[in-house]
């Protein structure tokens, strides 16, 4: 049990969770207010983009027919020419392959190999320009962009300081149930989030997504999941709780982060797809994916998070198991935790292969990382409600 001063402190560690979850709440209003003004814009760069390069095609098509027309008609000229040689004409000739350059060097005849140019079927879209954001380029949607990361960076020290109480007045690791978790887990996401855009990226766009999860999520954790705080069975009492768990809060928050990227790709890939093939998206539709980074730079930012954060889980295994030996003297006993977690590093694995793979890149890869991170959630919510795991230890 825990002395009362204790106690104390776990409410106000609370109290900042809610004053936390009210700024978000605010923020979730300017990330809002910041996509409503930068629908006033009128940017179409991607459809501007696709255009200009359906149009330098079709015109270098016609320059390379015109060539071929006038290499055909030298030919014939070449051939009435030469009709006195007896030649019987030219229908049985065998098709002519490309032009060999002969290059004279003193006695020697050099015979340079030939330029073979090959075009892709589908065609590249690197040169696609990202979106303006959310704002649009909007003077007032920048405002209110601006807003909303000062309201997030506020609600997230509140969130953290929360966080901090809880494990002062616990005396330990603040993530050791349920409610603990889901706190420590929105708060990693949100600071994963924040260092992204210290850095530099471009992802302001998350904003509103990411905002609206750990609204989701901190009212799940105070109300369903809500567990006072309380003292860990001294077989669970170790460093391990630290590691272990701690790792997995950080996997999971980044493979969110990574999840959000590849949904936003799915839509804003079929939404280019749309254009290239001559399309008209609805105006909703053409509004705000407009204003995302292309589908190359969301597939490339998915990619780099969940590639980077898989050793992570792999270690994150690897620190359950020795901490399930210490426990329970045995690495390994098929808990549904355990398999669930081996289920979702699987997923990620294939992801990874696929993305590495011809014939897998984009939308079919982008289907394993999201089902990666669907098992990802079952691990956490299903088996901790629904099976009967050793990890239920310390109720939801």
């Amino acid at each position: 049990m825990l002395l009362a001063a204790d106690a104390e402190l776990a409410d106000f560690g609370k109290l900042m969770i809610y004053t936390a979850m009210v700024v978000y709440a605010l923020a979730f209003i300017a990330y809002i207010t910041e996509w409503i003004f930068g629908s006033r814009s009128r940017v179409s760069r991607t459809a501007t983009a696709l255009t200009a390069q359906g149009a330098g095609a079709t015109g270098k098509g016609a320059g390379d027919a015109a060539a071929d027309a006038d290499t055909a008609d030298a030919d014939t000229d070449g051939h009435d020419a030469d009709g006195a040689d007896g030649d019987s004409g030219t229908a049985d000739e065998a098709p002519r392959g490309p032009a060999v350059t002969v290059r004279k060097g003193g006695t020697a005849k050099v015979l340079e190999r030939p330029k073979v140019v090959t075009r892709s079927s589908t065609p590249s879209r690197d040169h696609l320009p990202d979106g303006p954001g959310a704002s649009g380029g909007d003077g007032q949607g920048d405002l209110y962009g601006r807003v909303a990361i000062s309201l997030t960076t506020l609600a997230f020290l509140l969130h953290f300081g929360g966080v901090i109480t809880r494990a002062i007045a616990v005396g330990r690791a603040p993530w050791a149930n349920m409610f603990e978790f889901s706190t420590a887990f929105s708060a990693v996401a949100v600071l994963g989030f924040l260092g992204f855009l210290a850095a530099g990226r471009k992802v302001r766009w998350i904003g509103l997504p990411l905002v609206t999860t750990v609204l989701l999520d901190l009212g799940l954790a105070v109300t369903v999941l809500h567990t006072e705080s309380d003292q860990l069975p001294p077989a669970l009492q170790s460093v391990w709780l630290w590691i272990h768990v701690g790792l997995a809060i950080i996997c999971g928050a980044m493979f969110y982060l990574g999840m959000v990227a590849t949904v936003a790709f799915l839509f804003r890939d079929r939404y280019e797809s749309k254009l290239a093939a001559g399309g008209t998206p609805g105006r909703f539709a053409s509004s705000v994916l407009e204003r995302m980074p292309t589908s190359v730079s969301l597939d490339k930012f998915a990619y780099r998070i969940n590639a980077a954060i898989f050793p992570l889980w792999t270690f994150t295994i690897i620190a359950g198991a020795i901490w399930a030996e210490n426990a329970w003297g045995r690495y390994w006993g098929w808990d549904p935790k355990e398999v669930w977690s081996l289920i979702t590093w699987l997923g990620y694995a294939a992801y990874l292969h696929a993305r590495a793979t011809a014939g897998w890149r984009g939308r079919k890869a982008a289907y394993l990382a999201i089902a990666a991170f669907i098992c990802f959630l079952i691990n956490y919510y299903g088996v901790n409600l629904f099976a009967n795991s050793l990890h239920s230890y310390s109720g939801v």
